[in-house]
């Protein structure tokens, strides 16, 4: 705790005295996060130098802010990192153009943030973390809600195309950027960065759910189904958050801006990480059909070719991004693995319902599809085995649910029917092309989500210089 962080204390016990509780469990992070052996700083920033929130790429010339663990354990839901926020003196930016009372309620409210995050960040991907500490800790739901609480008063300083929208330097530590911080004057920044850090609390909640539990008989360890349908609705809310920051919070932004986001929030890694929500939600609901008795080969199968899609999409929307910088480079991998494990789902149930035809040609279509299914399940083992030697490092939770019945049904219903078939097809014929995927429309959509009716807080006498009231709702 250099003396920046102490004055940063001095100025918000100035700004306001509510931090005051706050400052026992503040130290208590600090002094945790100077841990740096199995957390590393990274050493570059970027700084607001103009205004309208324009900035430039600099190094920075010691210490880091961000800080990586060496393994997050076992992963069901790829998270990449917890963008965090770093102190902000509103007091300082505002304190001209409103009153006392607002701008001590959303020093107060972003101060809660940055320490209930900078508890968090370090802990949210260890899968064993209890759900609170003994000092206090907070929980995904206590910082889920304090954002929310938080962007109903920040939408204020936006609301109507208010200038003072410019006037706050806002300050996130980035995960997968090159940047180790991203400072903008702008507060559609801050509005995005809320959003997007509300959707990767909500993925993280989703991982938490599907990783399987040692059941009470003693049987190998599974998810529970009321886990399973909890997290399609969680996933489904995550893509909502960042399907509004896509349509409704990029677009206020300065093209120069947009263009120097860091690349956590880059319009490609967003729509990714909402169809990574939407494709996981689909394994999750075509787990569920493989469970039950009543769900067809033909359900099966079009689940299995929208996860495709989805998972096709997000790697379009990445795969040329800057993503080489550790959660980065992880999640490229993430993205490339579920996507040939969706392939190899589609073409197996693709290839049982061939097999039901009985022309000769249908036969051959049946086994090529399985082919492709067996080859594109080793792919997948090759690209899980990359993806959790790739730092952090990680590690599968035990199988279950979709994958745990194609690991043990691919490589045997493949063989089978190659060696049934041998006599009637030359290795030529079964080697063929493998057939085309049937084209489903998309099912799965994210929640409609629409940025939240300003605060009340923001009242005509709380604004000084005759600035307007805040009541209308905010459209982005």
């Amino acid at each position: 705790m250099a003396p920046l962080v102490l004055n940063w204390i001095g100025l918000q016990l100035g700004a306001s005295p509510c931090f005051a509780q706050l400052l026992p469990l503040y130290l208590f992070i600090e002094l945790q996060n100077f841990d740096l052996t199995s957390e590393l700083p990274e050493q570059t920033t970027r700084y607001s130098t103009q205004d309208m929130g324009c900035f430039v790429s600099t190094p920075k010339d010691s210490g880091g802010n961000r800080r990586r663990p060496g393994s997050i354990g076992e992963v069901s839901v790829y998270v990449p990192g917890l963008r965090i926020p770093k102190p902000v003196d509103f007091a300082q930016s505002l304190g001209d153009y409103l009153s006392k009372n607002i701008v001590e309620r959303l020093s107060a409210l972003r101060t809660r943030i940055v320490v209930m995050a900078g508890q968090e960040g370090p802990t949210i991907t260890r899968t064993k973390r209890k759900s609170a500490t003994q000092h206090g800790g907070s929980t995904l739901a206590d910082l889920q809600q304090a954002l929310e609480d938080y962007l109903l008063v920040l939408l204020g300083l936006v609301e109507n195309g208010s200038h003072l929208q410019y006037k706050v330097q806002f300050a996130w530590v980035n995960q997968e950027d090159e940047a180790e911080e991203t400072t903008m004057s702008n507060a559609w920044y801050e509005v995005l960065s809320v959003l997007h850090l509300m959707a990767m609390l909500l993925l993280s909640q989703s991982d938490l759910l599907l990783l399987p539990r040692t059941s009470t008989d003693g049987h190998q360890p599974k998810v529970s189904e009321e886990s399973r349908r909890a997290s399609v609705d969680i996933f489904l809310k995550a893509a909502g958050y960042l399907d509004c920051a896509v349509r409704h919070v990029l677009p206020q932004l300065p093209g120069e801006l947009r263009r120097n986001l860091p690349v956590d929030l880059a319009e490609g890694v967003l729509r990714a990480l909402c169809l990574q929500a939407l494709g996981q939600g689909v394994d999750i609901q075509l787990g569920m059909a493989i469970d039950s008795t009543k769900a067809t080969l033909a359900v099966k199968r079009r689940l299995a070719c929208e996860m495709v899609k989805y998972w096709q999409q997000a790697q379009d929307n990445i795969m040329n991004l800057p993503l080489a910088n550790g959660w980065g480079e992880k999640h490229c991998l993430f993205v490339k693995w579920k996507y040939i494990e969706a392939k190899a789902a589609a073409y197996y149930y693709h290839g049982l319902i061939l097999d039901e035809g009985n022309t000769e040609k249908s036969q051959g279509m049946a086994v090529a599809a399985l082919q492709a299914a067996d080859e594109y399940f080793k792919e997948s083992k090759k690209l899980c085995e990359a993806f959790n030697a790739a730092p952090p490092l990680s590690r599968n939770p035990p199988l279950w649910g979709t994958m745990k019945y194609l690991y043990e049904k691919i490589p045997k219903d493949t063989s089978s029917k190659v060696r049934i078939n041998r006599d009637l097809y030359s290795y030529e014929r079964i080697m063929e092309t493998a057939p085309t995927l049937p084209d489903f429309a998309l099912a799965l959509k994210p929640d409609e989500y629409q940025l939240p009716q300003v605060d009340p807080s923001w009242r005509t006498e709380n604004v000084k210089g005759g600035q307007s009231g805040a009541t209308n709702h905010v459209n982005g």
